[in-house]
Parts: C-alpha cells; structure tokens; sequence
C-alpha cells in the first residue's frame, strides 16, 4: 500500500506525463482519471445538495474559523491553528479546536502538548457539529456578536474572569474547507508553496480535493513554507491567486525550528546546535517532507540522508527493520553512528515504536510557524486583517 501511495503521489506531481513510466501511463494514468471523473461528480453533487438545503450546515453560536487548503497534507494547517488559538487565548477568548483526528489523532495531541496551560479545547470526531454541541453544553459559551453579551469581539481586551475563560468564544475548524457541515465566519487557505497543485487534477489522479475556483470562498490565502520559494515562484504563485480572485489578501510563513527533545524523554530539551557535525536520518510521514529535511539541512550537520513515508503512515515493525538497516550502512559509511530526526506529528502518532531504535538515538524535532515580513505583509498585519474581517462580518462587534 505504501509503494502505491508514492506511485500515486508522483503522478499527481508530475505535469509532464511524457516523464512517467510505461506502466504509469498505461495502466495508472486511465485508473486514477476514471476515479477523478467520479470524484469530480461525487463533489459537484454534494456542493449542490448544500447550495439547495437538502443537507443541512450548521450555525454555531460563536464565530467559526475555518483553516483549510485545496490539495492534500503538508500546508501547515495545524500550525495555523495553534498560532490562531494562541491568539484568541491571549486575546481573552477561549477557543474550540475542532478536528477530524487522522491517524489515531497525532495533531489533537500535538495541539494538547503546545496549548497545555492556555484556556483553549480540543475536540476530535468526525461530527464536528455534535463534538462542538456537547462542548458548549459541557463548558457553555460566550457569543461575541451579541449586543446584550460583556464580551464583544474586542481583542484588545481582557477577561479576568476564570468563569468567562472557561466558556467558548470561537470555533476554530482544523482542515475546515471540505467540511460544509458547518456555517464559518472566516475561511483560510493554506498553501505549500513547495508543492502547490501539481498537475491540477482532482484526487487521486491530481492532489486537488477541489478545483482552484474554491479559492473564491477564502477571506485569507497563507502560502506555507515561503521562506523555501524563490521570489520568481512566489510572484507566480500570486499571480494564480489573484487570477481567481483578484481581492484575496496574501500572507507568507515559514516553519522555525526551536529545539529537540529525546523521544525516549520528552521533558528532555536539546539545542539545534546538539547536532553539529553529526550525520542525520530524517525520518517522517508528513506531507511535506522537503520542508523539514531543508530545515534539518541548514543547522551544520555534517551529512543529512532521509527516509520518507506517505502521511499519517503508522509505523510498523517491518518499518523499523528497515530504518535499522540504513542506520547501520550509515554508520559503517561515515565510522560513527547516526541520529534519528523526526517530527513531532511523527512522534505523537506513536511514541513507543521508534524507541526499539536502540541503541540509536532518536530526537523529535519542535518547530513554530512564523509569519514572513514579505511585500507589506507582516504578523501584526495578518492579526489585525483577521481582527477586521471578522468584524465584518460580525456586525455588533466594536
């Protein structure tokens, strides 16, 4: 299933067909368009079973922010949310964090670890709808839109009260756009602008969940991992924004490595330069795994190799032999032996079955997404046009 997932991954990358393989052109090619034609049907139906009520999305009671993209894994949404929740707690609203929890739900628990402390909740499950019912009736809420409610979506303000923290004041739905179950007052859009829409097909034949007209329904378009693009590529990425739609704001951020931790011990917290002139095993199952190889390149190891594996892969233990046998031509190459990296979704999704390693050092390492001073655009900038938009949307709001 692994091999599958690569060959279908590389086709959806490929613009040019004439590069592929005779099997992949023969036999993959007319598979997977079939299967896009019928996505395409299956997605046209839905959105019109929406437009004409016939499925029903729901109104929550406080304002929904969406964070979401057009293609598959690696656009940094998670990130987003964190940085989005960050905001709001510190701002004096407790947000909810809804998510579907892919793969046993490594991003809830990355989430839990970096909001620990803070007055935000994480719910995970499919219905979000009823997961965000049964938090509001377990903790209630505060409805920033009243006219008649203390806390109007003022940002600038504090609330001192440990009762009104513990009430939900926004929603914020982690990879929201597909899910039109719920009503939102603010859409994002995230995009990895290494990776982008490949050959702009619908899955599987393409990464594209939806057509690049979707763009229309965003408040905010985010291109992910900027710091990595060059400014031609970053001028063109625009350049298909603003074709689609012409008003969308544009931000720019960047994954910043912090530290490591040793996945035999998480209290353990380890400096980016620990690694300095030693050889490195990237190890991950993201969906961008160019990013953190990049980020791994750049703090002096002496030589960095990589094993990557489709995202939200859970790791087994033929996976583990595998990884043992590169570790091992590694250190018969270089005369020392070679550190694992992994991220911290990597780590979260299983946290025990990397330590059969041994004896194999493995770090997870921790990142934070930053917004990129690019082109007028900056984090104060980003924070005060989300700040903006949902009053617009928000009409009581000062």
């Amino acid at each position: 299933m692994e091999k599958l997932r690569v060959v279908v991954k590389e086709i959806a990358y490929t613009q040019n067909h004439a590069k592929l393989t005779p099997l992949q052109r023969s036999l993959f090619i007319p598979v997977l368009s079939f299967a896009s034609s019928l996505y395409r049907i299956a997605l046209s139906l839905r959105h019109s079973l929406y437009r004409f009520r016939l499925f029903r999305n729901h109104r929550l009671p406080v304002p929904v922010i969406s964070v979401g993209n057009l293609t598959w894994g690696g656009n940094g949404k998670t990130p987003m949310v964190e940085f989005i929740a960050r905001w709001l707690a510190e701002s004096g609203i407790s947000p909810l964090i809804l998510t579907r929890g892919y793969a046993g739900g490594d991003e809830a628990r990355m989430l839990e670890r970096h909001l620990f402390g803070r007055p935000a909740k994480i719910g995970v499950g499919a219905n979000r709808a009823a997961v965000a019912a049964s938090y509001f009736e377990r903790y209630g809420y505060v409805d920033p839109r009243s006219s008649t409610s203390n806390q109007k979506l003022c940002l600038e303000q504090k609330v001192e009260s440990h009762l009104n923290l513990e009430k939900i004041g926004a929603v914020i739905l982690d990879d929201g756009m597909q899910h039109w179950s719920l009503q939102r007052d603010l859409e994002i859009v995230m995009i990895n602008g290494l990776m982008l829409w490949g050959n702009c097909q619908l899955v599987p034949l393409g990464p594209l969940r939806e057509p690049l007209t979707a763009l229309r329904r965003a408040d905010v378009a985010v291109v992910h991992h900027a710091d990595l693009v060059s400014e031609q590529n970053l001028k063109d990425i625009e350049h298909v924004i603003r074709e689609v739609k012409e008003s969308l704001p544009i931000f720019f951020t960047r994954m910043t490595p912090s530290f490591f931790f040793e996945v035999a011990n998480i209290n353990s917290k380890l400096p980016l330069g620990a690694l300095c002139n030693t050889i490195i095993l990237c190890l991950s199952a993201i969906g961008s795994a160019n990013a953190f190889v990049a980020a791994m390149e750049k703090i002096g190891a002496s030589y960095v190799d990589r094993l990557d594996f489709s995202d939200h892969h859970v790791f087994r233990a033929r996976d583990v032999e595998m990884i043992r046998r590169r570790l091992e031509e590694l250190e018969e190459k270089f005369g020392s032996k070679p550190i694992v990296v992994i991220t911290e979704k990597d780590y979260d999704r299983d946290s025990e079955i990397l330590k059969h390693l041994h004896p194999f050092k493995v770090l997870a390492l921790c990142s934070e997404l930053q917004t990129i001073s690019h082109r007028g655009c900056s984090k104060n900038g980003f924070k005060k046009l989300l700040k903006e938009l949902l009053r617009v949307k928000l009409p009581s709001a000062n």
